[in-house]
C-alpha cells in the first residue's frame, strides 16, 4: 500500500484498532514458542533465515542467490526453502525440478533454482520444507522469508531493509507497513540495507546489473541510450526503472504491476514499437505477447565485513557456542 510511505495519511488511523489486534495477536503467539506450549522444529543442520519487517518485496531473492554461491565457496552444500507464495500445487512440500513452472512453485524459489542449481523446497509448512530439504543431502539451510515463522528454528538471522524506503509510516500492519517492531532489528543478527543510505550498523547491498538475456528477443539486444518499453512486477518497481534509466536506456512506457503479479499478452499490445526490458523475477513466468523482450539480471555485492560476520556465526555454529 503506498499510503505507508506517504507522509499525509491520516485516514490509516482510523485503522489503528486493527493494528492494535494485530500486535497483541503477534505478541501472544511469540510466547507460545517462547515457552514451548507450541512445538519448534529444530532442523538437523544449520538454517539461515533471510527476511524481513515489511510486507513486501525488499530484496531478499538476490541476497539469497548471492548466499548460495557463498556458502558453496566455504564448502557447504546449501539448499533453500520457500513459502512458495504464488505458486498452488497439488501436495506440498514440493521439491523443485527442470520442469516446475512458477504456478506451481511461485515465481521466486523457481528463479532461485534455475540460477544456483541447488536444491529447492517449497511449502506453506516451512518444517516439512526444511525436513524434506535436509533428506536431499545439504549441510545448511536458507529460508526464503520466515523471520515470523517461528515454528521453525534458525541459527542466523539475516533481515532485509529497502534502503529508500525503510519502513515507511514505522507502524504495523494495517496502519503501517510493519509484520513486526523496530525492536525486532535488535535481535537478529545482521541487517543488510539494499541501495542505501545506510544507518549505523547495517551492511549496504548494491545490485549489480548484467547483460540483457533475451526472452523472446530475435535480434541484437537493445544498446543503452535506446527507447525501451519496461515492466515490472516486483515489490518495488521504481528502483528497476531508475536502474535502467542509470543504465542509459530512454523509458518510452512504464508498466508497474504487484509484486508477484503476472502480465496478460492483451496488456502488451500498446508496447510493440519498441524492445521491452523486464525483471528475471518477470521473465520467469512470462506469458508472451511482445516479440523483442529482455530481462536484466542483477547479481547482489556485499561487502567484506559482512562476509566476516557470517564466517565468525559459522564457525561458531560448528563449535557448539
Amino acid at each position: 500500500m503506498q499510503a505507508w510511505y506517504r507522509k499525509r495519511t491520516g485516514w490509516l488511523w482510523g485503522l489503528a484498532p486493527l493494528s492494535g489486534l494485530f500486535a497483541l495477536i503477534s505478541a501472544a503467539r511469540r510466547r507460545l514458542f517462547r515457552h514451548g506450549i507450541k512445538a519448534r522444529y529444530r532442523a538437523p543442520v544449520p538454517v539461515i533465515v533471510v527476511g524481513n519487517l515489511t510486507v513486501g518485496g525488499n530484496g531478499k531473492t538476490p541476497l539469497v542467490v548471492w548466499l548460495v554461491a557463498w556458502l558453496r565457496r566455504q564448502g557447504y552444500t546449501p539448499g533453500v526453502i520457500s513459502r512458495g507464495y504464488g505458486g498452488k500445487a497439488e501436495r506440498y512440500p514440493l521439491l523443485l525440478n527442470a520442469d516446475t513452472r512458477p504456478e506451481q512453485a511461485g515465481d521466486e524459489p523457481v528463479l532461485i533454482y534455475r540460477r544456483t542449481g541447488c536444491p529447492v523446497v517449497v511449502g506453506p509448512k516451512r518444517c516439512e520444507a526444511a525436513a524434506l530439504l535436509a533428506a536431499q543431502g545439504v549441510d545448511i539451510i536458507i529460508s526464503d522469508d520466515g523471520l515470523q515463522h517461528y515454528a521453525l528454528d534458525r541459527d542466523i538471522e539475516l533481515v532485509v531493509v529497502d534502503g529508500k524506503r525503510r519502513f515507511g509510516n514505522g507502524h504495523l500492519l494495517p496502519v503501517g507497513p510493519l509484520r513486526e517492531g523496530l525492536w525486532r532489528l535488535k535481535q537478529v543478527d545482521a541487517i543488510i540495507n539494499n541501495g542505501g543510505p545506510t544507518d549505523t550498523g547495517e551492511y549496504l547491498m548494491t545490485l549489480e546489473p548484467g547483460a540483457l538475456q533475451p526472452v523472446s528477443g530475435q535480434q541484437a539486444a537493445p544498446e543503452p541510450g535506446s527507447s525501451v518499453h519496461a515492466l515490472a512486477g516486483i515489490g518495488h518497481p521504481p528502483r528497476f526503472f531508475a536502474t535502467l534509466e542509470q543504465l542509459g536506456f530512454v523509458l518510452e512506457q512504464r508498466l508497474a504491476l504487484a509484486d508477484h503479479q503476472a502480465v496478460s499478452p492483451d496488456r502488451l499490445a500498446s508496447l510493440r514499437q519498441a524492445p521491452l526490458l523486464i525483471t528475471e523475477k518477470d521473465a520467469v513466468k512470462w506469458p508472451g505477447g511482445h516479440e523483442d523482450t529482455w530481462f536484466l539480471p542483477v547479481d547482489a555485492r556485499l561487502p567484506a565485513a559482512f562476509e566476516q560476520l557470517l564466517s565468525t556465526r559459522l564457525k561458531e555454529l560448528d563449535h557448539g557456542d
